[in-house]
């Protein structure tokens, strides 16, 4: 087998086959770029089990009676558990930008391998850092772990920009971003279980980071950023994807455009739906354990184990994940048949991510509503509701998400660094406004306010998405390209070919 070619930047990918080109044969069989998005699944699943876990452990470390009544606590109200939720994203947002630009210029594999084995040596120092410098220490080690994470989605998207072809869009990407609800469901339960155990909280914190470290150092091994820079593709595989993504087999770099990306409005409506789903999504994420504990009157876990069985009773941490376990399974229909009708020619790419993204942001909305008049006496209800409230969120997946690389398969991660470091300001604003409205912890009349601004943002922003996004490669996604100074070449007078039909 001959190695394929290895380059300085890699195959750019310039936007999505002509319409009018003959459709690439998929190779048959598990390929290379299946083992990338199984690689990506996992990096995704740790990373988001290093940032739900402080959502169950701060209530175990805020009171250890819920948990393991043997390890200390430190007695955080919840105006403080409010600023250590929010401080991920303190320094989530920085490096948003930043790191799209690295990842398209240098290597978003590498990027993504170097910043999760910061994340994970930071998230093992978190109980030394809490018994030394309380509250305060835990926020600086959460900024640090958001700081490297803000790489993720940016790497991500570069990558997905890279190694997946049109026709495999909605599904690739979507088992990729699966990870995401994967590590909540075993992220939530398992930092319960945890938390119960004879070790207690410190724990969460101990293995997950090992964890991490593990896949960063794989990753960096098998992780590729381009068919055209992996070792071992067949070339049948490598031309299928670069055919079907109209790319140009030379070494060549773009210039990001970003003026024209700023007055684009279809990206400001990318934006603005990004910024809802965030809203929405984190303030589930980081408060629903509170909520359940104190509304519904879940603990976090009591663990009964009897002749090899165990039994969860008031299992915070199985019900708190189980939204996120129905968002997981869903999310493999939509991403199939979201795929399937476009093929179908029954609808067109934009009508299939407004509709998907719908479903995703307006049908949580009317749950979230419905969930603000649950009482403990409706706690069956309440997780109904919850379930179906995160479970559509799916929609979101096959929707904006994607939706960059629809724009501009060209500057993917970049649009990605964009909307996301916008809307990660809204990370940090939700639960900070969740803890200015619920002061006490028990009314359920402050809980529903929080529910309904959750909403109203989710349906709002997804209009705007509706009436104002496209899902056509943008015009801008052809710039000129700068010279390959490493091999002498200069491109700068080459542009690159390839407009899309948004079929």
């Amino acid at each position: 087998m001959t190695a394929a070619p290895r380059d300085s930047v890699g195959t750019v990918p310039v936007a999505d086959a002509p319409a009018d080109a003959p459709e690439a044969k998929a190779p048959g069989g598990f390929g290379v770029r299946h083992l990338e998005i199984l690689l990506m699944f996992c990096g995704m699943t740790i990373a988001y089990m290093l940032r739900v876990n402080m959502s169950v452990a701060i209530v175990a470390m805020s009171d250890s009676s819920t948990s393991n009544p043997d390890i200390e606590d430190f007695g955080w109200d919840s105006s403080t558990q409010s600023y250590i939720l929010s401080s991920f994203f303190w320094g989530y947002v920085i490096t948003q930008i930043p790191a799209g630009q690295i990842a398209h210029l240098w290597s978003a594999a590498k990027l993504w391998s170097l910043c999760m084995f910061v994340c994970g040596v930071v998230n093992i120092l978190i109980p030394v850092a809490a018994r030394v410098g309380d509250w305060g220490a835990v926020c600086a080690c959460r900024i640090v772990m958001g700081l490297s994470q803000g790489c993720v989605l940016p790497s991500v998207h570069t990558l997905l920009g890279k190694w997946v072809p049109p026709n495999e869009r909605a599904r690739l990407g979507t088992y990729a971003y699966a990870g995401a609800q994967f590590g909540t469901v075993i992220g939530l339960p398992v930092s319960g279980l945890l938390a119960a155990s004879s070790a207690g909280w410190p724990s969460i914190f101990y293995l997950v980071g090992a964890i991490t470290i593990a896949w960063s150092v794989v990753f960096f091994i098998w992780g590729s950023d381009s068919p055209a820079r992996h070792r071992s593709i067949k070339p049948a595989e490598k031309d299928y994807i670069e055919t079907s993504l109209g790319q140009v087999d030379v070494q060549t770099q773009h210039s990001t455009p970003w003026i024209k990306i700023i007055t684009s409005v279809p990206v400001w409506s990318l934006i603005i739906v990004h910024c809802g789903q965030n809203w929405g999504y984190w303030t589930l994420l980081t408060e629903m354990p509170s909520y359940m504990n104190h509304i519904l009157g879940f603990d976090i876990s009591k663990v009964i184990i009897r002749k090899r069985c165990i039994t969860f009773d008031q299992y915070n941490g199985f019900i708190s994940a189980l939204p996120y376990l129905a968002m997981w399974l869903l999310s493999f229909p939509f991403s199939w048949f979201s795929d399937y009708v476009i093929r179908r020619g029954w609808v067109s790419r934009a009508v299939s991510r407004k509709v998907s993204n719908s479903i995703g942001h307006w049908g949580p909305a009317v749950a979230l509503m419905g969930l603000g008049y649950a009482t403990a006496e409706h706690t069956v209800i309440a997780v109904v509701i919850l379930v179906f409230a995160v479970g559509l969120n799916a929609g979101s997946l096959c929707g904006y998400q994607i939706n960059h690389i629809d724009l501009s398969p060209n500057f993917a991660g970049t649009l990605m660094a964009i909307t996301n470091c916008i809307a990660n300001i809204m990370s940090i604003v939700a639960p900070l406004i969740c803890g200015l409205i619920v002061i006490d912890l028990t009314d359920l009349t402050q809980w529903r306010t929080v529910f309904f601004i959750s909403a109203g943002i989710y349906i709002l922003c997804n209009l705007v998405f509706v009436l104002f996004g496209k899902a056509e490669v943008q015009p801008w996604n052809d710039t000129e390209v700068k010279p390959d100074s490493e091999n002498g070449r200069n491109q700068s007078s080459k542009k690159t070919d390839g407009k899309s039909e948004n079929k």
